[in-house]
């Protein structure tokens, strides 16, 4: 099987938001949902029993090769990544279908404009920025494997 390869560290700060939004949702035993920062978009997200191979059908994952953000959210809330509860609270909320769209998919410019929002409220920054740095490390310690593709990407 193929591994996996990183995503840029855009798709940990999605992942730390959807945790902190409560939009992961396992719906069966290797089986799981997360619904977009938008709500427009459902992924479907399914694992090998030993937990091994993983796939998830958003774009990233499906096309890009890389673990999209459901899937680094899923890992989150399985407890297979560590992450700081508070890191994405402070990420809660986070409109980042919006933002990549405004800043034409120039993901690490949502980035700082979130950070500096974060920032502007008193928000740790430099914490937020080490936890991302931290779970991207970790994911490269993972070696996932990609599952096989099931259906295609989820549409609004």
């Amino acid at each position: 099987m193929t591994l996996w390869k990183l995503p840029p560290i855009a798709k940990v700060y999605e992942a730390l938001s959807a945790v902190a939004d409560g939009r992961v949702t396992i719906t069966g035993e290797t089986t799981a949902q997360v619904r977009s920062s938008d709500g427009s978009k459902t992924y479907d997200l399914s694992w090998s029993a030993d937990g091994r191979a993983i796939m998830s059908n958003d774009n990233a994952s499906y096309w890009q090769g890389y673990l999209g953000y459901p899937i680094i959210a899923l890992l989150l809330v399985q407890g297979r990544v560590d992450y700081d509860p508070a890191v994405a609270q402070a990420l809660a909320g986070v409109p980042w279908k919006a933002l990549n769209t405004q800043f034409k998919r120039n993901y690490a410019r949502a980035i700082e404009h979130v950070l500096a929002e974060i920032a502007a409220k008193g928000g740790d920054r430099a914490t937020i920025e080490a936890e991302a740095e931290a779970i991207l490390g970790q994911l490269e310690e993972v070696g996932l494997e990609r599952g096989p593709r099931g259906r295609g990407p989820a549409r609004a």
